[in-house]
């Protein structure tokens, strides 16, 4: 781990990603030595840490350490956190406060590999989403819904949750971005009002376009779900899992998603 730059694993107790959550996070996928998308998660960094006032560290400065990590760790996941950094007691920022941003390295998560053949099976979680505009699309650190809607299906036979908005309709997986696919139609939820846009679901997008397949980004009620041709999960991390198991609902044909999975391989 490194906290701004040096090795270590300390923060000042008075950080503010600490005690608020007042901060951003990416997570990318370090596969052969090559941190996979990284100029993508640089962006998304920069865009949330703009919207919540944060200075956002220089792209050379992080791509420097990213290279050092690199050397000792070719196969792995890295988390990038960036706080507002350490201030005074109290909700409202300081001005002068200087960022802190810190990498974390973690073991490959392994996968039965047929999840991404066959397909999951996802849950419906009874947590909802709150509304909040301000925060919507953004990977930020308060990230309590996921931890208490996780814990909903924790030892099933589930491997990602569902999660729905206050007035019901789809949002994301607990650490995905959800797609359906309908009448050769790619359809994804509207992220304006709550949710993360993640690296993966852009690029997901853009392979569709590049397939000729229409996309889609509006509201999607829990119906259409169950009614689409196929459904589909993404992450950085894990990249493309089809669902095969929603509820009562099952699926066996995965003939879009491979097609989509073909066009991310050759990008």
């Amino acid at each position: 781990m490194l906290v701004n730059g040096s090795p270590g694993n300390l923060i000042s107790i008075r950080d503010r990603g600490l005690l608020y959550g007042d901060g951003v996070f990416r997570t990318l996928r370090v596969a052969n030595g090559a941190p996979l998308h990284w100029p993508l998660h640089y962006q998304k960094l920069l865009r949330d840490c703009a919207a919540l006032g944060i200075a956002c560290p220089d792209f050379s400065c992080l791509s420097a350490e990213l290279d050092g990590l690199l050397q000792h760790h070719p196969d792995a996941v890295f988390k990038l956190i960036v706080t507002r950094g350490s201030g005074a007691r109290g909700y409202a920022p300081d001005s002068c406060v200087a960022p802190t941003h810190l990498w974390d390295v973690a073991p490959v998560p392994v996968y039965p590999e047929h999840w991404a053949v066959y397909g999951v099976a996802l849950h419906l979680c009874a947590l909802s989403l709150g509304h909040q505009p301000r925060l919507a699309g953004i990977k930020h650190l308060n990230r309590l819904e996921n931890v208490l809607a996780a814990a909903e299906f924790a030892g099933s036979d589930a491997a990602e949750g569902l999660l729905l908005d206050d007035r019901g309709r789809v949002i994301e997986g607990t650490r995905s971005n959800i797609f359906l696919i309908s009448n050769n139609r790619l359809i994804t939820p509207d992220l304006s009002r709550c949710g993360v846009a993640g690296v993966a679901r852009d690029r997901v997008m853009a392979a569709a376009g590049k397939t000729g397949m229409p996309v889609e980004v509006r509201e999607v009620a829990l119906d259409e779900l169950s009614a689409a041709d196929e459904v589909f999960l993404t992450n950085s991390v894990f990249g493309l899992w089809p669902v095969a198991r929603f509820e009562q609902k099952c699926w066996g044909s995965f003939d879009g998603v491979a097609k989509l999975r073909t066009a991310l391989d050759v990008e």
